[in-house]
């Protein structure tokens, strides 16, 4: 899971001007990396150019997903990651940094801002800290907590089973079920086998 860029933009009429960005593109080539700056420079802001005020949305393009959240007043939030980052992460994320960016940067420097007038040093920060979901999101992290969960389990119960134990056999040998929980195991058992379907 990467995050590539992350950008703050307003959407002007017809344009959509970058305000401020941040980005990590130390997973490409030392001579691709301006290339690849000014590539999701460029598709950010045509993505907020064709997305509406008060939308979210997540466009696929190759490998990367681009999230993009225009809010009404026009301030608009792009986050550009791999396919495998989570898109509840980036949207949290973008919630986050448009609300710190318009309590920091007055309203009236938005449809005239650039990267070097804007006044706005938190992007930098918020991209490295979400680079991984799980520490920077709490769901996240008891997300993948419970899916680590569901591995031991499964893997208990396959290590049961490759042992040679059926669960016929230990549940005759129960002391803990009854005589009437083991004869209706038992029935239960009969009629499901008895219709099988072909």
């Amino acid at each position: 899971m990467k995050l590539y860029s992350l950008s703050v933009l307003y959407k002007g009429e017809p344009k959509a001007v970058l305000l401020k960005a941040a980005y990590d593109v130390s997973s490409f080539s030392f001579f691709q990396r301006s290339s690849v700056q000014e590539f999701m420079t460029f598709t950010s802001q045509l993505i907020v150019e064709r997305s509406a005020k008060g939308s979210r949305a997540s466009v696929k393009e190759q490998e990367y997903l681009c999230h993009v959240y225009v809010r009404n007043d026009s301030l608009a939030g792009v986050v550009i990651a791999d396919s495998e980052y989570p898109s509840r992460v980036a949207f949290t994320l973008l919630e986050k940094v448009l609300d710190e960016f318009s309590k920091q940067v007055d309203k009236v420097e938005w449809p005239v801002g650039s990267p070097a007038t804007i006044h706005y040093a938190a992007l930098d920060g918020h991209l490295s800290r979400y680079q991984n979901p799980r520490e920077a999101d709490p769901m996240s992290k008891v997300q993948a907590e419970l899916d680590e969960t569901k591995i031991i389990l499964h893997n208990t119960m396959e290590s049961l089973l490759e042992r040679g134990e059926k669960l016929d056999d230990l549940v005759s040998k129960s002391e803990v079920l009854g005589t009437q929980s083991k004869a209706f195991y038992k029935t239960a058992r009969k009629q499901n086998s008895c219709c099988a379907i072909m």
